[in-house]
């Protein structure tokens, strides 16, 4: 309606308590991987069940270092989905192995263990789901899979903080569990990456590859970078973790309030045995995404499409032959509407009745 104020499709949080610990952290003087650093790594393992936790830049950082951490390198091949951030097969780049792109399941958008199956060739190394949009991969069968061929399950779980499949937390399902704290996500740091792993050899080589390959001031053991979280960020991410479990309750409440009064769209899937984090709310338009975007817009309802074109039409990764229908159809029809833990009643009514409008422009 005019004058209403338009609902964004995100909102990061930055209060008063982040600006406090940053400000803290500056007056210390000690601003890169210091005690904030370590403090941070030590209440975050508590959310993935005790496991090893390295922090790092960025989520990108996370997932490159644990593909190197764990040996995979030219010779490889890892199991990637198209349906994705960029990120997710850059790592694999990165690491100076293969992407292999396999299907997603039309119902969670994850990989569909049937794709990624067909995929395993004499060269496959590692499989790395994502949990997009929030909601948990098809781990258990995924595991199976892996263990069964001697395979690393590496967690993309840079959009799932707080979900959970059959009890257990991502992040903690895989052989590693990778996680970002850009500015969107459920939980920010400004910018960062979290590394968990239930491996304390593969913790202390992501230790090294993080600090140019030195646990020592100048003995350095192997080849590494420049990848360190400051402290400004991980006191930033310690404030945001204490909020997570209502934040992601909050957009668990608004995911449910939304599906209960959408109609003639399909609305989100959760998995019987998921516990959805809600990082996107994500419906289909089969039927011309772009101008029902438009038409939302016009009434004060934000939105966003993860992901308009898959990694594998990409100009960086074209040229393989990969036939992956749902992969394209998700890319064709997926829009994200507002979900995040800022909205109110009103907000997700205004957000239901700009959808159900969408009848309207015929």
């Amino acid at each position: 309606m005019p004058g209403e104020v338009p609902i964004p499709s995100a909102k990061p949080v930055i209060g008063d308590a982040e600006i406090a610990a940053a400000v803290r952290v500056l007056r210390s003087g000690s601003v890169v991987q210091g005690p904030e650093v370590a403090a941070f790594e030590e209440e975050f393992s508590a959310w993935v069940e005790g496991r090893h936790c390295v922090a790092v830049n960025s989520g990108t950082s996370a997932l490159h270092l644990t593909l190197m951490a764990l040996g995979i390198g030219p010779a490889d091949e890892v199991i990637v989905p198209s349906f994705s951030f960029a990120a997710t097969a850059n790592a694999v780049r990165l690491a100076g192995a293969t992407p292999v792109f396999a299907d997603i399941d039309p119902d969670t958008y994850c990989l569909d263990p049937s794709a990624v199956a067909a995929a395993v060739g004499p060269r496959t190394a590692a499989i790395m789901p994502v949990h997009l949009y929030g909601h948990p991969a098809d781990m258990p069968a995924l595991r199976s899979l892996a263990d069964g061929r001697n395979l690393a399950l590496v967690e993309d779980a840079c959009q799932a903080h707080g979900a959970a499949l059959r009890g257990k937390p991502v992040g903690a399902l895989g052989t590693a569990g990778c996680f970002s704290f850009y500015p969107t996500k459920n939980m920010h740091a400004l910018e960062g990456g979290m590394i968990t792993t239930a491996d304390a050899g593969v913790a202390r080589t992501l230790r090294l590859l993080r600090n140019q390959g030195m646990e020592q001031r100048y003995a350095n053991e192997i080849v590494g970078a420049n990848m360190r979280m400051t402290d400004v960020a991980a006191a930033i991410g310690r404030v945001q973790l204490k909020r997570l479990p209502e934040w992601v309750e909050q957009r668990r409440s608004n995911a449910k309030h939304l599906s209960a009064a959408i109609r003639g769209v399909p609305v989100p899937h959760v998995a019987e045995d998921a516990a959805h984090a809600f990082h996107q709310y994500t419906v289909r338009i089969a039927d011309d995404r772009d101008a029902a975007q438009q038409w939302l817009s016009g009434r004060g309802v934000g939105s966003a499409v993860y992901y308009p074109t898959p990694i594998h039409r990409l100009k960086p990764y074209k040229g393989g032959a990969w036939e992956l229908p749902e992969t394209d159809r998700a890319a064709r029809e997926v829009l994200s509407l507002p979900v995040h833990p800022a909205l109110g009643g009103g907000d997700l009514d205004r957000i239901a009745g700009a959808v159900n409008s969408l009848r309207e422009r015929a």
